[in-house]
């Protein structure tokens, strides 16, 4: 495997009994893929600028914030739409987020976008070409620019102008192997529908030689485009609290007893970084989008009471958007809750090559060519500008 001595954390894991079974799952994937190819089933393409982002492995690899850099980048420039499936809320069909949204109406990711940027336009529908439809018909929302796809990468009913991979550094696909033996949920040939790459996680040193090598392995086509990523880490936000610390994370967590209390699916790399920072830090994991019940309220408030002092909890904003709606968080563990925000850095001196193939492709297709009139700034407000090197950047089908 690359580089194991050199990628901390890396959390690969199969189990060869299971092979089998993998090989049969491989099969009916295979067969799905194989009736879009031959045109049987349809994907659809649209006259707005559709840009999805998503994965082929079981787990996080960073969808929402990346979606969340695209939104930066964008926002202040067109009129952003966000169109998610919503998994795990309450509701069915089409749902435009309005103020009156909540985690149940519209899901915590979708909730979690809107909340920070409410001027955009945030729907949920599990049928994306519904979504994309009545986003489109001016019924809802009049003269959107572009529509970001959270976690369509499998949904190949919509055929996006833009369509982005995510890889992540500590489970690269090419090591990994189909469900139930390993975490992918299609073959690692799916990643040839991608027009861009990235492999996020990345650690923010990562030299030249490992991405010489994992350009090599990932052996991706003269159409597909590579970059890296990696996360930086925000100031600690309160939860329940009205005050905002100034500190950074070093200094807020220095001789710090952490409960780190997450509620996604690959928590670990978060709770490596976290022991750089804090002088301990206990997990208390529970499963991707956990909808928190009374039993679990009580273990958090235990779990936190027996912690030594000086202590906090740490969540991430996803979680945060479920415990605020929760009943029944002790009135220590309120006042000492937080949630760390995360944003994407670019790595490799690609952010502007990347931003600018992001604007090109929307400034060329957008119908209301708003983007037209506007200056260049290939960087998202508030963005870690990591150089100006200049790439080409071309796709199949746009």
């Amino acid at each position: 495997m690359l580089g194991k001595d050199r990628i901390e954390g890396d959390l690969i894991s199969i189990n060869k009994k299971l092979l089998p079974l993998s090989w049969l799952y491989g099969l009916g994937v295979g067969f799905r893929n194989l009736l879009f190819e031959m045109g049987i089933l349809k994907s659809r393409s649209f006259s707005t600028p559709v840009i999805s982002v998503g994965n082929i492995t079981v787990g996080g690899t960073g969808k929402t914030p990346h979606v969340e850099y695209l939104i930066r980048l964008l926002k202040d420039q067109a009129k952003v739409a966000v169109l998610s499936r919503g998994y795990k809320r309450k509701t069915s069909g089409f749902v435009l987020a309005d103020k009156d949204a909540t985690v149940r109406t519209i899901g915590d990711e979708p909730y979690q976008m809107k909340t920070k940027f409410p001027d955009i336009t945030v729907a949920v529908d599990k049928k994306r070409t519904r979504g994309i439809e009545k986003l489109t018909s001016g019924d809802y929302v009049k003269d959107i620019d572009v529509i970001f796809l959270d976690d369509a990468f499998q949904h190949r009913y919509v055929k996006p102008g833009i369509n982005i991979l995510l890889v992540d550094y500590h489970r690269l696909i090419i090591y990994d192997k189909l469900l139930p033996a390993g975490r992918l949920r299609e073959p690692i040939e799916s990643k040839n529908r991608a027009d861009i790459v990235i492999v996020t996680k990345c650690p923010k040193d990562l030299k030249p030689m490992e991405f010489r090598v994992i350009t090599k392995a990932m052996s991706l086509y003269p159409y597909q485009q590579l970059f890296f990523s990696t996360h930086e880490f925000e100031t600690l936000r309160p939860v329940f609290q009205n005050n905002q610390s100034t500190q950074t994370l070093s200094e807020a967590l220095a001789d710090q007893h952490v409960l780190l209390l997450t509620g996604i699916a690959s928590p670990e790399q978060m709770l490596l970084d976290l022991k750089a920072y804090a002088k301990e830090v206990t997990p208390l994991a529970f499963s991707d989008h956990h909808n928190f019940k009374k039993k679990d309220i009580e273990r958090i408030n235990e779990a936190f009471s027996a912690l030594p002092s000086p202590k906090l909890i740490i969540t991430t904003e996803k979680d945060e958007a479920r415990l605020k709606q929760v009943e029944g968080l002790s009135d220590e563990v309120k006042s000492h809750l937080y949630a760390l925000p995360i944003k994407i850095q670019i790595l490799l001196d690609q952010e502007k090559a990347f931003n600018q193939t992001i604007i090109n492709y929307v400034r060329k297709n957008s119908r209301n060519g708003l983007l037209a009139k506007k200056p260049d700034d290939h960087k998202p407000k508030d963005s870690y500008s990591s150089g100006d090197r200049p790439r080409t950047i071309s796709f199949r089908n746009n």
